[in-house]
């Protein structure tokens, strides 16, 4: 069968047999979403395998322990969250059953935009458990996490931190660009999303993937969908394609059924590989 004939459990009556009939979400090892694919500027290790051919995966609906909502200082709900829940358990059966496994959890953002693209930076390509480590490391030499104390640290003090000579660079350059204010960070909240990206990816270091992040988790942007992240296309083929690979195509046909709330869904498809929620 070629890619072309080939539909999403979302196209699918619930009853209909086939390839395409989704199983529900398989808990996989923490961190399999955090890795974009390579786009020329997001680099670092090899990104996540992808999913498994012909896997099998259960939803944890009986045994599921709904996850508390995460304590961060100022952070952030987005004011659309409980309409796009609602709105997305109408139109995909997948997400009916997904979204109430994982309780009052939800997307938040912590407000200090130079600290979400410092900490998407991290993310590059490692799982999550390695970043954060990583940007506790880089917490305790800049305590106030302010672009001045990343410059006045330097690349080397950086890097001994446990981040690539590579990933130190892009932070002292991203830092280098709030301080001078080259970046139009007050109007960010008025432009539209590829607007913000292609500011975005004028600093080195930072690629589609990185501003999408941001997007979502700094702006909480309700419809953005990181097609680069091999986490996303795991979810999608392991929820709606049994396993089997799928092309981006394929995943963007999948994700014209969650407008205007892709960013919603990305977030529990993430969920569905990783119970843990990750912020930025």
């Amino acid at each position: 069968m070629n890619a072309a004939a080939r539909k999403p459990a979302t196209a699918t009556p619930p009853a209909a047999a086939g390839r395409a009939k989704a199983a529900g979400p398989r808990p996989a090892k923490a961190g399999a979403r955090e890795a974009p694919l390579p786009d020329g500027k997001d680099t670092g290790v090899r990104p996540a395998a992808k999913a498994t051919r012909n896997a099998k995966a259960v939803l944890p609906e009986a045994q599921a322990v709904p996850l508390p909502v995460e304590t961060v200082a100022d952070a952030v709900r987005p004011a659309y969250w409980d309409e796009a829940c609602a709105d997305l358990m109408k139109r995909d059966r997948i997400l009916r059953k997904m979204i109430p496994t994982y309780g009052p959890a939800h997307l938040i953002s912590r407000g200090d935009p130079f600290v979400t693209l410092a900490r998407a930076v991290v993310g590059q390509q490692i799982s999550v458990k390695a970043a954060q480590s990583v940007w506790e490391r880089l917490h305790a030499v800049c305590p106030r996490l302010a672009p001045a104390q990343f410059l006045r640290a330097g690349t080397e003090k950086l890097a001994g931190c446990g981040v690539s000579k590579r990933k130190a660079e892009y932070l002292i350059d991203l830092a280098g660009h709030f301080k001078a204010g080259t970046v139009h960070v007050a109007q960010w909240a008025q432009m539209d999303d590829e607007a913000v990206i292609a500011e975005l990816t004028q600093i080195r270091g930072i690629g589609r993937w990185t501003a999408e992040m941001f997007l979502m988790f700094n702006l909480m942007r309700p419809n953005v969908l990181p097609l680069d992240d091999v986490g996303l296309i795991n979810a999608i083929s392991t929820n709606y394609f049994s396993g089997e690979p799928v092309t981006r195509s394929e995943a963007r046909e999948v994700a014209a059924n969650w407008e205007p709330w892709r960013t919603v869904a990305t977030w529990y498809m993430w969920r569905s590989l990783d119970p843990l929620p990750v912020t930025y």
